[in-house]
């Protein structure tokens, strides 16, 4: 296990714009602790070293933004597209469901689920011609680029996928499998 120095916490600290004071409050620990030991004037105790540490670490992941995670161009169908069509795009994509945009703003999404639901209650049909409109859901959520990814995590836990939205058009989009990739 690696043991920063002094000058490796403070540059640390500084690189992700946290003042001593911060530092301390998210570490249990007071601002003058944090001042000495960027001094090199007091040994601290492992226990206060490890929160520091974890702290850092922590500020040092959520660093990570939406922008940075976000996948482009977003596969993505018009509400008066038919069906078939929205069906196309998922099997060519192997996605399960797509964002629903008109003039690059997001007015809902059709899924695999909302398709298949059509067919068992309305028994639609190829031959019926419907449209994305008839069938779609709820907008995913939305989120500013410069979004942490911790905040990202938190919405995927209650939805398939969240759109990234700046000046209020679409820029990309961020899935569960996206975010795997931050672990691996």
């Amino acid at each position: 296990m690696h043991i920063p120095t002094p000058s490796e916490i403070r540059a640390k600290r500084e690189m992700l714009d946290l003042t001593q004071s911060e530092l301390a409050r998210k570490a249990g620990v007071s601002q003058s602790m944090i001042a000495r030991i960027e001094a090199g004037s007091v040994d601290p105790r492992v226990g206060t070293l490890d929160k520091i540490i974890r702290v850092l670490n922590i500020a040092e992941r959520s660093i990570v933004t939406a922008a940075q995670v976000m996948h482009t161009p977003v596969q993505s169908i018009h509400p008066e597209n038919q069906i078939a069509s929205a069906v196309d795009i998922m099997e060519k994509n192997g996605i399960s469901q797509l964002p629903v945009i008109l003039d690059g703003v997001p007015v809902g999404c059709i899924s695999e689920s909302a398709i298949l639901f059509a067919i068992e209650e309305q028994h639609a049909h190829k031959s019926q011609n419907y449209l994305v409109r008839d069938f779609m859901e709820s907008s995913f959520p939305t989120v500013p680029p410069d979004i942490d990814v911790e905040t990202v995590v938190h919405i995927l836990q209650q939805h398939h996928a969240v759109l990234v939205l700046e000046k209020g058009k679409v820029q990309g989009v961020i899935t569960k499998h996206d975010l795997i990739s931050l672990i691996t």
